[in-house]
């Protein structure tokens, strides 16, 4: 009713401005008569809607009505305390330990090798190894290495992708190993924190699928050996222990294989991942042991490694935003901030909405992953975008800084180079 004689109230203002405004009126000696017949018709209206208003005045005498909550279960994104002490953990590290490390180790393409033990004064293939070997998994931890892998890639997309590349074969064979398998190898990393590992699945071809592989593994006596060529290998010139996947009577699977003579390693720098001292390795029958048994899933294995570089990826989108917003405030122009510009508030606005969706996607992923059940298509949609939207922040970020954006001075042009590995590389890594 309200609304009803608010619109009328509004029609009646507009049609008095309309014909005070008109000469009609005084040609025909009409204004008075209608002005005060107008007049009194507003007045009345403005009593009607006094009137109406002091029907919905509040009672005090009425109490407070409630429609009772439902109980249902609640889609909560709170972490758990011991979650939250890890992101807390993993963002101290980011900060004070690799983002100081990042440029020089870009610049000189090697990986800073004090960072090994700074990792393991962290502890952080601890986080990976079951607590019965002297770790604190005590269960699937998915979510809580994606976690990890976020965090710790503020500090620098690259040099966490080295550091996680040990911890991700430990993962690896944590969760698909067979019995021997892992009596074998996690009492070893258990035991010898030097142990370096990592991945060897990328394959030099175009528009690489890596369920059509080009390596090939084959069987005699129960013994297998693997022939083909790997490239854009993680630290694959030092690592003592590589995770392989290659063709077995038609199928992809993955194999564990120990460094030896028949392993050659040729360096193949790449666009970006510099400090990650990227390779390319030859296997040339090369001794090999089969990773899982009949419960291994290896598309489940790849959807676990692409969630790890999309989680990395949200992580170093995180800090190009919040060195963008840093850099808009003090970048002044026309004797304001920057950041006063419509156009780059909206660009960084749209930063952290991509952002928010990717990180709900990989976390959609990684909780049904956790829990058992089938999260290929999540992890598949998430791959998907944060291929498409971390490149587009990167993107963004050099836009920002504009021709600052182009030179080595600010991170945002490493941290451009590096993203773009999000949509190249397939597993890699294992969460």
């Amino acid at each position: 009713m309200t609304n009803m004689v608010n619109k009328a109230q509004g029609l009646g203002l507009s049609l008095i401005t309309r014909i005070a405004g008109s000469d009609v009126l005084d040609q025909f000696k009409l204004r008075k008569l209608v002005e005060k017949s107008l007049y009194q018709g507003s007045k009345i209206g403005f009593k009607t809607l006094s009137k109406t208003q002091k029907v919905f005045k509040a009672d005090s005498h009425v109490s407070k009505q409630r429609l009772p909550n439902q109980h249902k279960s609640l889609f909560d994104l709170s972490l758990t305390e011991e979650q939250q002490m890890t992101c807390d953990a993993m963002d101290q590290f980011a900060s004070e330990v690799l983002y100081p490390l990042a440029y020089q180790a870009d610049h000189n393409e090697k990986f800073p090798a004090a960072l090994w033990q700074h990792a393991t004064d962290l502890g952080l293939n601890y986080y990976a190894l079951p607590e019965a070997l002297g770790g604190v998994a005590t269960e699937k931890n998915i979510l809580s290495n994606i976690l990890i892998a976020e965090h710790l890639a503020k500090g620098d997309f690259s040099l966490t992708a080295g550091l996680l590349s040990t911890f991700s074969v430990i993962n690896a064979i944590a969760q698909w190993g067979s019995e021997k398998v892992q009596a074998t190898y996690l009492s070893s990393f258990a035991n010898d924190a030097e142990i370096n590992a990592t991945f060897a699945i990328q394959e030099a071809t175009a528009a690489f699928n890596p369920l059509q592989l080009k390596t090939k593994a084959t069987s005699s006596n129960g013994q297998y050996v693997i022939n083909g060529e790997k490239t854009l290998v993680l630290l694959g010139e030092t690592a003592d222990l590589f995770l392989v996947n290659a063709e077995l009577n038609g199928s992809a699977e993955v194999f564990i294989v120990k460094r030896d003579s028949s392993i050659t390693a040729k360096k193949s720098p790449a666009m970006g991942l510099k400090a990650n001292e990227t390779v390319t390795l030859k296997f040339s029958n090369t001794p090999a042991e089969r990773l899982g048994d009949e419960d291994f899933n290896y598309t489940a294995f790849l959807d676990l490694g692409n969630l790890m570089w999309c989680a990395m990826a949200v992580g170093t989108c995180e800090a190009v935003k919040t060195y963008c917003i840093e850099y808009a405030n003090q970048r002044t122009a026309f004797g304001e901030p920057i950041s006063h510009r419509q156009s780059v508030a909206f660009m960084i606005a749209d930063m952290a909405i991509e952002i928010d969706a990717m990180r709900m996607l990989i976390l959609n992923a990684a909780s049904l992953a956790e829990a058992g059940q089938s999260f290929h298509r999540e992890a598949y949609l998430a791959r998907l975008l944060c291929a498409e939207k971390s490149m587009k922040i990167g993107t963004d970020g050099v836009q920002i800084l504009g021709g600052h954006g182009f030179t080595k001075e600010h991170p945002v042009e490493r941290w451009y180079r590096d993203l773009r590995a999000t949509a190249i590389l397939h597993s890699g890594l294992h969460a």
